[in-house]
Parts: structure tokens; sequence; C-alpha cells
């Protein structure tokens, strides 16, 4: 690699990203442009602008993402139905993808000829940085500090942080690295290293314990069109006031916590907790109105399809055809997933109180216990004999050498 002159990198105003300003600066001898993307992180992005600078940067950009963010990639992994591992809702995964996109896009107009991210050696996030890098803009050079640099813990990173001037928001005392948008927050590192351990009470930042929940139960109700979110209890809203409002719902009776030992793409395992209240409300919303009007074979399939779905996003695979093409059969899956569903909540369980959709294949004549003339039960005998045929056979074969 030739050596740089200009390189974007990808900037949070953490630990990692703060000292590598200085550290490009230092070992490139490079100017360093940080290309900050907000979807979601609230004050943590309080003085970011200063910050970098602060540290050495060159020029500053903080991006407004948040809608395109919903838009783009959350409401597209709703109406897949992506859950990685059956409990983790995917909330930095998805991110990843945008925020590379955007630096890159800052790279190519303020003519960097590289990309730097702060990304740990061990972590998926280098795979989905890099692997969107790879898509989009091949020709630019990659830097990845922790592949290079001598510095190997949180320890060393607030050492570095404290000889260069560089405040920082976390401390030996108070190590979680923490990443929080729109979607969710996710704790790891410190006592969260041991998985014996459980998560101490500090840990949680956006949900309350259930047991300090109100005594009474909570409810609310999500509106769908097509299979995105489009309203709050009646009330019409713009994707990021739905997850704000749902958020702030859940999160009040302790829903959306998730304590995780998953399997990294990288090869290994790891433990983190996770909080995603409103994603939690939205994604059982959604599962429960498709169960309402999506027909047998196409609601099996597509649940075979979503484990598809949810390893692309989490392995970085989201500027591929093949991510775009199970879009085009997820899209044509939610034509009728339109309608409204009740949840209640209670101390950390949510369950389901009532669904309602025009498209409804529920049909009460032919479920009900009652009998009608819409379901002849006698047709039932047929159907046993005709799918049992195989075992019947089967079962006279075997009696006939096993007398």
């Amino acid at each position: 690699m030739s050596q740089p002159k200009r390189v974007a990198l990808a900037y949070s105003g953490g630990l990692d990203t703060s000292i590598i300003i200085p550290w490009l600066r230092e070992n490139y001898h490079c100017e360093v442009v940080a290309v900050c993307g907000d979807i979601g992180q609230g004050e943590e992005l309080d003085g970011i602008v200063e910050k970098a600078r602060h540290s050495g940067a060159a020029e500053v950009f903080v991006e407004d993402l948040r809608e395109e963010f919903v838009t783009e990639y959350l409401w597209r992994m709703v109406r897949a139905g992506a859950i990685y591992e059956g409990k983790y809702l995917l909330g930095t995964s998805i991110a990843r993808p945008l925020l590379a996109k955007r630096q890159v896009e800052v790279a190519l107009k303020t003519g960097c000829d590289a990309l730097s991210h702060g990304c740990t050696g061990k972590g998926n996030d280098q795979v989905r940085f890099e692997l969107t890098y790879k898509a989009l803009a091949p020709h630019l050079a990659v830097i990845a500090p922790w592949r290079e640099w001598t510095i190997r813990s949180r320890e060393d990173a607030l050492e570095y942080a404290a000889g260069h001037k560089i405040p920082v928001a976390v401390s030996s005392g108070k190590i979680y690295s923490r990443d929080r948008n729109l979607w969710h927050i996710s704790h790891e590192g410190g006592a969260l290293e041991d998985p014996a351990n459980a998560a101490p009470d500090d840990v949680w930042v956006l949900t309350r314990h259930p047991r300090e929940a109100p005594d009474s139960p909570g409810q609310c109700a999500i509106g769908f069109e097509r299979g995105t979110p489009v309203s709050v209890d009646g009330r019409r809203l713009s994707g990021v006031e739905i997850i704000q409002t749902l958020n702030r719902i859940g999160g009040e009776h302790g829903v959306g916590r998730i304590d995780l030992v998953e399997n990294r793409f990288v090869g290994m395992k790891s433990r983190g907790c996770y909080e995603t209240p409103g994603g939690t409300l939205i994604t059982l919303a959604h599962r429960e109105l498709e169960a309402l009007t999506l027909d047998r074979s196409t609601l099996h399939y597509k649940q075979r399809l979503a484990l598809d779905y949810a390893e692309i996003i989490y392995n970085g695979f989201w500027f591929t055809p093949l991510r775009e093409a199970l879009d085009g059969f997820v899209n044509k899956t939610q034509e009728t997933v339109t309608g409204e569903v009740t949840l209640r909540l209670y101390k950390g369980g949510v369950e389901v109180v009532s669904r309602h959709s025009p498209f409804s294949l529920y049909s009460l004549d032919i479920a009900s216990f009652t009998m009608g003339a819409s379901y002849d039960q006698k047709d039932a005998l047929g159907f046993i004999n005709l799918i049992g045929l195989p075992m019947k056979v089967r079962a006279a074969v075997l009696g006939q050498k096993n007398p």
C-alpha cells in the first residue's frame, strides 16, 4: 500500500476511534477526515465535532442518517423477520453497512485515498465495514489500526488517550464497550466477558429492571402497512418517532433485555447484553400479523429464509445480489401484511391482546369447533389415508419381515 495522504475514518467519538486520529497522523503522516453517522446515539454526539478536531482531525462530518437507517435498513430487516440465533435483533450489525456506505461517500467527495475504522481484529465489525468498502470503493486502501498497533487492551487504549490528552467517556473502573443507535444498545467487556457472571445492574441503561417496572400492565397497538410499521396507538408517526415511542414504552416496562452468548462470524463465541425495547415489540407484532395474513406454505418458507437474511446482516453481506434478491421475495410476501396488533406489557413480559387485518386468512366459520357448512369433517378421513399411505406400506413390509 502506498503512503496515503488523506484518510477517512469511521468516527464514533468513543475510545478506539478517538485515539486512532492521532495514531494515524503519527504513523502515516496523513490528514484525517472524521466521518460520523447520526443513527440515534443521542447525547453521545454532543461535542463530537470539537472532540474530533481536538484529537487532530482535519475535517469532521456528522451526517444525520436516522430516517435512512429506519426506512432502508431497519424496516427491511423487520419485514424479513431476521433474528440471529433466535435472540439477537441485530441492532449493531444492521447499522454497519449504512455507516460504512456514508464513510465511503464522504471519502470520495473529499479526495481521500484510504479508509480506516476502529474495529478490533477479533470482532465482526471489521468484516462488515470492509466488505462494504469492497462493494462500494474497492480501489481505496484500508487501514485497520487494531491489526497493526501495539495496543492490546482497553487499558492500553486509555493510557494512550491520557498520554495524548484525549478525553474519553470510559474509565478502568467502568469499562463496558457500548454501541447505541435508534434500535438498541449493546454492552460488552468488563464483567460480561465471563458468561458465568450475572450481568451487573449498572449494565442496563434503556430498560427498567422488571421488578421496578409499573405494577399495572401497559398496552400499545402497532399498525402496519405492507409489513412496515406506520402507527402507534392509532397515531401515524415517522419511522424514527415510532421507534422512539416504543423504546420509551418498552423500556418503562422492562421489555427488551437479552443476555446472549453468540457465535461470531470470525469463529469465536462472545457474550454480550443487548437492550432493544421498541424493536422487541415491533418484531413480535409483525410476526403475529404475518401469522394472520400469510398462507402456510409462504409463511414457513419465509421463516427459513429469515435465518439466511439474519446471517447476511450479521456477517456483513448487505451489499450483495443475494440480499437484494431476498428483498424481492420478502416484499412480495408483505403485500397483505397490513393491520394492527395490540400488545400487553408487564414487568419484562409481552403478550398479544388482539390482531386485526383486512387481509386476514383466519376463517371463524372453518376454525370454530361448531360444525359449519364450510368444512366437512368427513373429508379428513381421506386426507389422513393418503398422507399416511407410505407409513402404512412400510409397516406392512416390516411386519412381513418381522412376524
